[in-house]
């Protein structure tokens, strides 16, 4: 273990071993990395008696988010809490997996079948090893954002006795929708996200247009390397999913294009700012194993977010503009063409199209056993969430026994960071049946 300290708070680094296919603990082992946090104040012998908080990231595929002192949130759980920053398997320094490393597993068929063991409830089963390690024995809260809510949903689902109180912010999954329905849900989202922003700023609709437009003329390649196809450019609206997405997003568009000898050209300023948004190299595990995170046994993913896209041809871009219409941005969707125009996924082709094909992917939740639920749980459920469907988690939320909800369009899909301490605070007295 490594101590240090920021303005404000102590941090030590924990690596902790475990099982690769926890159904075979003496088999191969991986490491998952934690960064426990304790206020400045609290780093004396009072730490060893204060109450654990594992946080689970959003993703799949993100390491924990690297606070600086007590920002956001953080500041208002360590007055309370000792925080555990996870590293969930695969991202951040638990034994990465992307490009660079996965060769080392050997064949695209290898690859595919080690990272079956990436999804949430090998995650849960990390969180139980480290809890009983760090605890001794004690259950704790949890703090999933997004696709940490689905993970925390899954520890409701196996693991209760671990837990103290579950709070969640913008994930709570549906227990039963396929990929497929996942998606019929969210193409709608994204259209209405679409037409808000150009309510706001109409005069992006042109502005979109002509990109659109040189990029049906030119091949433009990112500085990373990387294709900036149309279809690449439109996947620029999974900024609209937060809370200041749409503002971001105007900003770029008002400088995409400068005068050149040539004519208009894309600047090389706007188009460094879309590589930072669209590549992968920093989360390759979110392309490669986002939908197996629906996946329950009922037969392959297939790239249902590129199937299930046909089925509204409102997001043809090539149409669009044709017919006189502002192109729609995408956003939470990953398709097959992103293994080709993404430098940092294309080694990992052939793992993705192995992965979109598996059948035998086992169920995540219990749904008779969420019924019966005795956990305090709170979630935060936000008004029309462009990347977790408001019907599907309100759903959710009457299946599992005692959760409260706070329903609000405060915040989009980040409220745990934009609103931070509130949020917390929020959830917190929800759990605590103290509102």
């Amino acid at each position: 273990m490594t101590t240090y300290r920021q303005p404000g708070l102590v941090l030590t680094d924990h690596r902790f071993p475990v099982p690769l296919d926890h159904a075979r603990p003496d088999g191969e082992r991986i490491e998952v990395f934690g960064r426990e946090v304790v206020a400045s104040g609290n780093a004396g012998a009072d730490r060893e008696q204060l109450p654990w908080l594992v946080y689970l990231e959003g993703g799949p595929g993100f390491g924990a988010r690297r606070f600086i002192g007590p920002q956001a949130w953080l500041g208002r759980a360590v007055q309370e809490f000792r925080v555990l920053l996870l590293d969930q398997r695969g991202t951040g320094r638990s034994t990465p997996a992307n490009r660079q490393t996965l060769p080392l597993r050997g064949t695209p068929a290898e690859q595919a079948d080690y990272l079956a063991h990436f999804r949430a409830d090998s995650i849960v089963r990390d969180c139980e090893l480290i809890r009983r390690r760090l605890t001794g024995g004690a259950p704790w809260t949890v703090l999933g954002q997004s696709f940490g809510g689905f993970c925390a949903t899954h520890y409701l689902s196996t693991a209760p006795q671990g837990l103290e109180r579950v709070l969640i912010t913008g994930g709570l999954p549906s227990l039963h929708a396929t990929a497929d329905e996942v998606y019929r849900a969210a193409y709608p989202r994204i259209r209405r996200k679409n037409e808000a922003h150009y309510t706001r700023y109409p005069q992006d609709a042109e502005r979109a247009r002509a990109v659109v437009a040189h990029l049906l003329d030119h091949e433009v390649t990112l500085p990373g390397g990387g294709r900036l196809t149309p279809e690449a450019f439109q996947s620029l609206g999974t900024l609209l999913g937060s809370g200041e997405g749409t503002h971001q997003l105007h900003l770029l568009l008002e400088g995409a294009f400068v005068p050149t000898p040539g004519g208009p050209a894309l600047a090389d300023a706007f188009l460094e700012q879309v590589q930072a948004h669209l590549s992968y190299a920093g989360h390759p595990l979110y392309a490669v194993l986002h939908e197996a995170i629906y996946a329950q046994g009922k037969g392959p993913t297939d790239w249902a977010a590129e199937r299930v896209r046909a089925e509204y041809p409102e997001f043809d871009a090539g149409a669009a503009l044709a017919e006189g219409r502002p192109p729609l941005f995408t956003g939470e969707t990953v398709h097959p063409w992103h293994f080709t125009t993404d430098p940092a996924l294309r080694p990992l082709r052939e793992t993705a199209e192995l992965l979109a094909a598996r059948t035998d992917w086992t169920p995540l939740y219990d749904p008779e056993r969420l019924a019966d639920n005795r956990v305090p749980v709170a979630a935060a459920v936000y008004h029309d969430d462009m990347y977790v469907d408001t019907g599907h988690s309100l759903t959710t939320a009457r299946t599992i026994r005692g959760l409260r909800t706070w329903v609000t369009d405060e915040f989009e899909h980040d409220g745990v960071r934009a609103g931070g301490p509130r949020v917390l605070d929020r959830l917190l007295a929800l759990a605590r049946d103290e509102i």
